[in-house]
């Protein structure tokens, strides 16, 4: 039994889609995710610097698009995995690969999503963390003391803090007993109240797109639970944007539902990561390069 993950804001690293693109059928599927929110996004996945693709309004179409692009890749004929999950912004690329949004809507509302997002950013200094260790209630605690907010729970020992920047660096310096503090690199206090302004937009486009049910069942960060309606994962994918991503809970519903194996779509190796602490028997495989897709084709052989 498979599920196919879909990593967050964060995990774009410089380059990563040079050995990709090489795929006419990978480059095709970026060069119209890329024209469908006007974004040079061959540029940006291959000559980019980290400052330029840490902007949330690259990052983010830059992430779903590579998303959608290693799925087709991977799924060509008519197979499909079991589940279907996103972090964060990968949400967004879950939704179209699942059916529930055209690629071309996908992009468009991650455009508006990024944008949103990016200005709400820029109205005032604030940023996240990850705390590592600790007990999760003692770290909770901790981080709504020093005027923060828990914006991930991830599993695995890392809650993710967020907030303004001025809390975030006398948190870094002061962290919770047995745990350590590491700054992430994203502009903003993501899944907060800071990011309230970037909502209405969003809830403006989502009334308008062409929305249909899951063909893959998948995974809501509000609840980890299954969502059965396109309509409902639409709008949770509104009210996302300034609620907690419980990725915790949505590797607790995979491990009961008998989940085998996780493939993490490229840019892979966060979502593994944390399912290596949290999913103990399940195998993973984070697609980093082109060089993981025989590989990947062979692991979805096996689980799905």
């Amino acid at each position: 039994m498979l599920v196919v993950a879909c990593p967050g804001q964060g995990a774009q690293k410089p380059g990563f889609l040079n050995s990709f693109l090489e795929s006419p059928s990978f480059r095709e599927t970026i060069e119209a995710a890329g024209h469908a929110c006007g974004i040079d996004l061959v540029e940006h996945g291959t000559q980019s610097d980290e400052e330029t693709i840490k902007d949330t309004a690259v990052a983010q179409p830059l992430l779903v698009a590579s998303a959608i692009a290693t799925f087709n890749e991977l799924f060509a004929d008519d197979s499909l995995p079991q589940f279907v999950a996103g972090h964060s912004v990968g949400e967004i690329g879950a939704a179209v690969v699942a059916g529930i949004l055209s690629a071309e809507d996908g992009m468009k509302f991650v455009n508006v999503r990024a944008q949103g997002m990016a200005e709400a950013s820029n109205a005032q200094p604030t940023g996240m963390a990850a705390v590592v260790g600790g007990v999760a209630e003692d770290v909770i605690s901790a981080i709504e003391e020093a005027g923060l907010a828990p914006a991930n729970v991830n599993g695995g020992g890392q809650i993710v803090a967020a907030g303004s920047l001025e809390a975030i660096e006398k948190f870094v310096a002061n962290p919770p007993e047995r745990a350590r503090v590491i700054p992430l690199k994203v502009a903003g206090a993501f899944h907060t109240d800071y990011m309230k302004s970037a909502q209405a937009p969003l809830a403006d486009m989502a009334a308008g797109l062409e929305v249909q049910d899951p063909r893959i069942p998948i995974l809501s960060n509000r609840d980890g639970q299954t969502v059965q309606s396109g309509r409902e994962y639409v709008d949770a994918l509104v009210s996302q944007v300034t609620s907690p991503v419980r990725w915790d809970l949505c590797q607790a519903t995979l491990v009961e539902a008998g989940v085998t194996g996780l493939i993490e779509l490229a840019p892979g190796g966060t979502l593994t990561g944390l399912a290596k602490r949290s999913m103990k028997g399940v195998e993973t495989l984070a697609i980093k390069s082109a060089e993981d897709l025989e590989g990947a084709r062979e692991f979805v052989r096996t689980h799905a």
